[in-house]
Parts: C-alpha cells; structure tokens; sequence
C-alpha cells in the first residue's frame, strides 16, 4: 500500500502549552464521567441513520398493506420517518448512512424504495412540511435521488460496491423489487435452506453472506423463492420442503428484543420480506415490529443499531484509568460489566460461552474486539484499586478465565483473529482482523503477564496455550503490515479517503499492542513493525498538528493550513497521539506529540469533541458515528500524556517533553 495521506508540515513546532493541556483532560473527564451520570454504566448515543430509517419505513410500509384495517400508529411512524428522510438529502441529491456522510448508491437506493412503498409522494404532508410545500417538492426530491443513482451506475453501480459479497447487495434488490424498482430476476437466489443444516457446518457450505447475516438469508431467500420461484420443478420442490425448518432456524435466532443484533436494517430485510409472503403475523414478524416501534427515535428516524453500550462502558473504564492510579472506579460498573459476559452459547453465532458482546441487550452477539475491551477494564479495575473483597475477586478471575479462554478459540489458523466466527474467512467481515488481533494479544497478555502472582490466579492452560497463540498472532501482524508501515482495521474507516480505509486508526491500535504487550519487548520482529508503524504515523500528521480527517469534518477548516481544505478528526488524533505516547522510545523533545497535544488540546477547549464524526464501520460498510468516542479516546491520549502508563513507566510529558509554563 503507498501511502497517500501525508500532509505533515516542515513549520517550526510550538511549545507544548501544558496547562491548556491539563484544562483539556479536565474537560474531557469530567464530561466522560458526566455521561454516565447516576446510571451504572455508559450508554453513549449512535447516529441517526437514513439507511435505517429507509429501511423501517419500507417494512412498516409492507405491513401495513398486508392488515385488513387502517393502522394509525403505523401510519404515523411511515409518514414522520418519510419526512426525515426528506429533509436530510444531501445537495448531490443522494443520501449518506448517517446525517454527517457522503452520498451513496446503497442507502439512496433504499431510500427511493421507502418513499415508493410509502407513497409518500402522494401523502399529504403539509402540515408537518411547510404551508407553501406541495407534492411536486417531494417528487423534485425523488428525481434529484435518482439522478444520483444514474450518476453512480444504478444497479451495477450498486453490484460494484460490494463485489462478490452478497451480505448487502442482494437485501438492497429484494427491497427495491418488493417496491417495483427492479424484476425478482434481478434478485440472486440465496440458498435458505442451508440454513436447515447444523449449525457447526455453516462455515464449510461456503455461504454467500457473512456469518451475522443468516437471518437475512433465510428471509430474503425465502421471498425470492414465493416470488420468483425456480422453474426446475425437482429443485421447487427441495427448497419448498425446507421452508418451515429454515423459518424455525430463523425464530430460534431471534432475541427478546426483536431485533436481530439489534440491527434495525437487518432486522427490517427480515420483516419486509416475511410480510410480503403474507406472513406479517408470523411470530418473528410480530417481535420484529414491536422491536422497530421500541427504537423509533424522537425525531422520527431510526439509529443504525441500539446502542453500543457494553463497548463504551469497556473503552470508557480503560480511558479514565490511564491517567491517575488515584482514581477508583465505580463498583457498580464493574458489576455491570460482568453481568454482560455470555455464559450460555450463543444461538446466533454457535459460539462458545465467555465472550462479550457491544451491548448489555438481548440482540448481542460476543465478539472478539468487545471481549478484549472489557478484560482491558476489568484489568484497569484490578489494578487500580485491588480487589479485597475475595467474592468480587473470585467473579473477576472466573470470567477472565473464561473469556481468555473464548479468545484462544476464537484464533483463526492464519494467526489473527476475526469478529465473531472462526473458520468462515472467505469475506469482508467474516475474515481475521489486524485491530481486533492486536486487541486480543493486549488483553491476554495484561493479564498474564503484567498481572502480579497471575500463575497463582489462573489455571494452567492458560499459559500453556499462550506462546503459540502469540507467536502466530504476531506473525499474522507481520504479513498484514503494509510496505508503508501501516495497517488497516476491519471495522473503522474514514470516508474522505479514496478506499474508504482508515490506516490511522489501524496502524494506531496495532501500535498500542506491540507497546504495551510485554511479552513482545525484546523481539528484534517487533521492534521493526513497531519501528515502521511509528514511522508512518509520524509522516501522516496532518499540517494542523492531527491526524486522520478530511474535508467533510464538520470543524476545524479555519484551523487548516493545508490547500485541499483539509480537518483533522478528534477521533483519529486522539488514537494516533495515544499510540505514540506509549511508545517507550519517545523522544524528550517531540515534536510530533508536541504539536499534536496542542491541537488536541485546543480542540476539546473549542468544543470540537462534541461533534462526531462518521468513523466507525458497521456491518457490510455501513458508516455510523459514536457521540462518545472523541471524548474517550480524548481522554486515554491525554490520559497517558500526564498520567503513568499502563506498562508501569513513567510516561508523563512533564518529564519528556519541553513544557511551556
């Protein structure tokens, strides 16, 4: 990979303004903590979402067509989620996953399906619009949409942007096809009925879809089939003989919310296309509209899933613990987060009990980037202010155990580590990770290996399996370590980037595991990687003194130096700053960090932490942002500036870097 993303400036470097520095982690905190508030634990706020907006619209819609009787409450969610989706088209006329990123095929697409089922072109609407609006606003805004899909290629414009993997694609046809956009010959049958196989041979039957999209493959498979059925009579016949068993795979994978992984898309491609059978009184189908009428926000839109509350919890305790070992954290969150611990396995994903999922709901699904981050915190907890209540000590070391376990089996043969299934690997989001690997080795190694009297605490095989485990982690690394020094994540990215990646947040996450990792310190492979990925994290700052970024922050511009209107994120800044940090190596006077704690610094004095940016990947490349990352990775970066690091060295930069009084 070349990389294409340097915009480092040669200008003299200011002095570090340390106080400023010291009122920004002050900030920063007590607004981290003032979040939480009286509640046990984090639940931060996820971006509104036209994608999923368009999405519910468009099952609420079919539903409603199939009841014998006027449905006034459905008819209020479909007019006021048309409506928002009206009022947040962008200028080229198409619309973005979330109300802060660019145009794209997919979500406009699902967006002119919505309106269609809805008939919102020809609801009346003025009262909720403007006095002066009329219909032909409305059909003005649907051309617009579509010039945009023309732009973009239509329907093989819509097939190039996700290649061979059909997780998304083929849920976006079926939903235009049950709007009349496009034939049911233009759907790809998917194969539902390996659905009715065990579930332990999912990943040999070479499935089209990735592993957390099984429910959508049941559905939709099974409306292609009563709509567009195959005209091979022998093969009818198979696949109308498993209709039944796949549809009790499907129930059995629904959680008591009603949402699977409490998604609102995937959970609206599942309910559109039961109701379009005719099956919109189907159990599943009756918790799947309870769970879109539960998480319909105020403003009449729907979020992309319902909170990542276990995740911000995890990343939020590990944050406020980098910069003081005075400050204590709460039981009761520490109590909370372990009851989010899976003890039973999974239905969705068949995996083993011990992991953690992104939230404490019922749609969850344990994970191997959550599970890190809470072994990470509970550690964080351990270590700041001991455990002497030997019931509360006995809890913690039972579910490390268990989850360093879960990780361990989790580990693909390739060395990394991927989201939720081992063995799947053939697509974009079944495959290992280069973060969530880097992850994995953190948590495993801090806790048996910087955890005092740790062999006397866990059992046997636990260090037994290690060596190996992180022998071919880190070769995993290796191989995946652009020829720039950079790595790429699975679940982050940057939308102003051509490719859509995010090398900062990868290269930056990598980094802090082969800092922080003590078994790793004396390895001359090590030493090279970590050489490199500081190297490219270096060259990238940005002029402004961050990172990461582009021209679509919303904040910033009068602070760019650069001519391509470029902005660095918080985000990006924050993780890249917090990598390099803890670099054991760093010079006294660097002038790399120097620049970049000012400009974060200065950004939190600004209030620029307050206003999220689209960084986070969700599934199949849909883009959303977390109201509470700039402030927690604000706060770990900040944190380690003038705190003590996690590694037990004396990392302040009062004693490394040249301060200004």
């Amino acid at each position: 990979m070349t990389s294409t993303y340097s915009t480092r400036s040669s200008a003299a470097t200011e002095p570090l303004d340390y106080q400023r520095l010291k009122t920004a982690l002050q900030q920063a905190r007590d607004e981290l903590i003032g979040e939480r508030g009286r509640a046990t634990h984090w639940t931060g706020q996820l971006s509104t979402s036209a994608l999923s907006t368009a999405t519910a619209v468009s099952a609420l819609s079919i539903v409603r067509q199939k009841l014998n009787s006027p449905n006034r409450d459905f008819d209020k969610l479909i007019q006021r989620g048309a409506e928002w989706l009206f009022r947040h088209q962008n200028p080229d006329g198409g619309f973005g996953d979330t109300d802060r990123s660019h145009s794209n095929i997919a979500t406009t697409l699902l967006v002119i399906a919505a309106w269609k089922l809805s008939q919102f072109e020809t609801t009346p609407h003025a009262a909720t619009l403007n006095e002066t609006t009329s219909n032909p606003a409305v059909s003005a805004a649907l051309a617009r949409a579509w010039a945009y899909v023309d732009q973009q290629g239509r329907w093989e414009g819509l097939r190039r942007r996700y290649g061979k993997d059909k997780t998304f694609v083929v849920p976006i046809l079926s939903n235009c096809a049950l709007a009349g956009l496009v034939p049911w010959t233009a759907v790809p049958a998917l194969p539902f009925e390996l659905a009715a196989l065990p579930q332990a041979w999912y990943r040999f039957v070479k499935m089209p879809v990735v592993s957390y999209a099984i429910p959508a493959l049941v559905a939709i498979g099974q409306a292609k089939h009563f709509h567009a059925p195959t005209k091979i009579l022998p093969w009818r016949w198979v696949r109308a003989s498993c209709v039944q068993t796949s549809r009790r795979v499907l129930q059995k994978m629904q959680p008591q919310s009603g949402g699977y992984l409490e998604a609102v898309p995937l959970t609206s491609f599942v309910l559109m296309s039961l109701a379009s059978m005719g099956c919109h009184e189907h159990p599943v189908s009756i918790d799947a509209i309870r769970f879109l009428t539960d998480s319909v926000l105020e403003d009449g839109s729907w979020p992309i899933d319902t909170n990542l509350a276990t995740w911000v919890t995890s990343l939020s305790i590990k944050a406020l613990s980098r910069d003081s070992l005075e400050n204590a954290i709460d039981t009761s969150t520490v109590e909370w987060l372990l009851s989010c611990q899976h003890l039973v396995r999974h239905p969705f994903t068949g995996a083993d009990p011990g992991g953690w999922g992104w939230t404490n709901l019922s749609g969850a699904v344990p994970d191997a980037d959550d599970t890190p981050a809470a072994l990470l915190a509970l550690h964080a907890y351990w270590k700041q202010i001991g455990v002497r209540d030997s019931a509360m000590r006995s809890r913690i070391i039972d579910a490390v155990t268990r989850g360093i376990r879960w990780l361990y089996g989790l580990q693909n043969r390739d060395g990394g580590w991927p989201t939720f299934c081992r063995g799947w690997g053939t697509l974009p989001f079944d495959r290992s990770g280069t973060d969530l690997t880097a992850h994995a080795l953190r948590a495993i190694d801090v806790w048996l290996n910087q955890t005092p009297d740790a062999r006397e605490l866990f059992t046997h095989d636990l260090f037994a399996k290690q060596p190996s485990a992180f022998r071919s982690g880190v070769n995993y690394l290796q191989r995946n370590q652009n020829s720039d020094g950079s790595w790429l994540p699975l679940w982050f990215g940057n939308q102003d980037y051509s490719g859509e990646d995010n090398p900062i947040y990868g290269t930056s996450r990598v980094m802090l595991a082969l800092n922080e990792v003590r078994s790793l310190e004396k390895s001359p492979q090590i030493a090279e990687m970590r050489r490199k990925g500081a190297d490219f994290l270096r060259k990238n700052q940005n002029r402004d003194g961050g990172w990461g970024g582009g021209s679509s922050v919303p904040y910033g511009k009068d602070r760019s130096e650069s001519n391509d209107d470029r902005s660095s994120s918080v985000e990006e800044s924050a993780v890249a700053l917090e990598a390099l940090l803890t670099l054991a190596d760093t010079s006294v006077a660097d002038s790399t960090i120097i620049r970049g704690l000012n400009w974060l610094s200065e950004s939190i004095c600004l209030g620029y932490h307050r206003t999220s940016w689209p960084i986070g990947f969700y599934f199949a490349k849909l883009w959303y942002y977390e109201k509470l990352y700039p402030t927690i990775f604000s706060v770990a970066a900040l944190g380690v500036a003038i705190g003590v690091d996690t590694i037990g060295v004396d990392n302040s930069v009062a004693n490394r870097i040249a301060v200004k009084e």
